[in-house]
């Protein structure tokens, strides 16, 4: 395979590719079942707009959306405020064997709102990185062997290779637009969102709520997922949990600064 092919290869590269092709032809199953938090304010879309979007989809180019060919659904919390939990569906691509990248809405229907983005590293390249920075990712153990994060819509077999190799990873995930807390447009800073990572810090009615949805069990995943090898975590990673919290704030600069400088 040249190197320009497997750059895009697919999240569940490994999957047999017979449990690949099951995937595929029941994809629809992982699909629309959950609403937008929100219904945000504006015009409907008009004859001339509708008309402009469904000529740019048939012939506009769109690998890098392309790229994101898997859909994982699992639960964030603010950092510093557990109390702010939500469900968070992911729509994920490799770049490579060691790094993932998923762009997060509140829904899987067409009116979803991007909520933000998360970025998914190996062990190896977490490794690598300085402490401080390590405080910003959280682990991934918990979600995948409390049964909470799931990728709807594939056989079983395939899905539990891919929550193995998921498993062992990190994520350093922002949200953008919190319509969780009912926010019709995009406002507010940027916020550090985390994972759960022992039982009863989720609510379990958001968790039974998303079961229901889907027609799966948390408690029946967890089970099947028992006898997974799962990692040490890394100390420094869940900072929030050594009481290490961090988030952004939007402050203006002092004196100002010059046109195209940045400061």
């Amino acid at each position: 395979m040249r190197s320009a092919d497997r750059k895009n290869q697919p999240i569940l590269v490994l999957a047999k590719p017979a449990l690949l092709a099951g995937a595929l032809s029941i994809a629809a199953c992982g699909g629309e079942n959950t609403s937008s938090n929100v219904t945000s304010p504006g015009s409907e879309q008009t004859a001339k707009t509708k008309l402009l979007e469904g000529g740019a989809s048939l012939l506009q180019d769109k690998a890098p959306l392309a790229a994101l060919n898997a859909y994982l659904d699992g639960f964030h919390f603010y950092n510093g405020n557990m109390q702010g939990q939500m469900e968070a569906h992911h729509y994920c691509g490799h770049l490579n064997e060691d790094l993932i990248q998923c762009v997060i809405f509140d829904g899987n229907d067409a009116d979803a709102k991007i909520m933000g983005i998360e970025y998914i590293v190996s062990a190896k390249l977490f490794a690598g990185l300085p402490a401080e920075e390590k405080h910003l990712w959280h682990s991934h153990v918990h979600e995948v062997r409390s049964g909470t994060l799931i990728a709807p819509g594939i056989p079983e077999v395939a899905e539990r290779e891919l929550m193995t190799k998921i498993a062992g990873t990190y994520g350093k995930t922002w949200h953008t637009w919190h319509t969780d807390r009912q926010h019709e447009l995009p406002i507010g800073s940027p916020m550090l969102m985390m994972g759960f990572t022992a039982d009863g810090q989720a609510s379990e009615q958001m968790i039974a709520d998303r079961d229901r949805r889907f027609r799966v069990s948390s408690k029946e995943i967890r089970e099947r997922r028992a006898d997974i090898p799962y990692p040490a975590i890394d100390p420094e990673a869940d900072a929030w949990s050594k009481g290490i919290v961090m988030q952004l704030s939007v402050e203006p600069l002092s004196g100002g600064s010059k046109q195209g400088t940045p400061r």
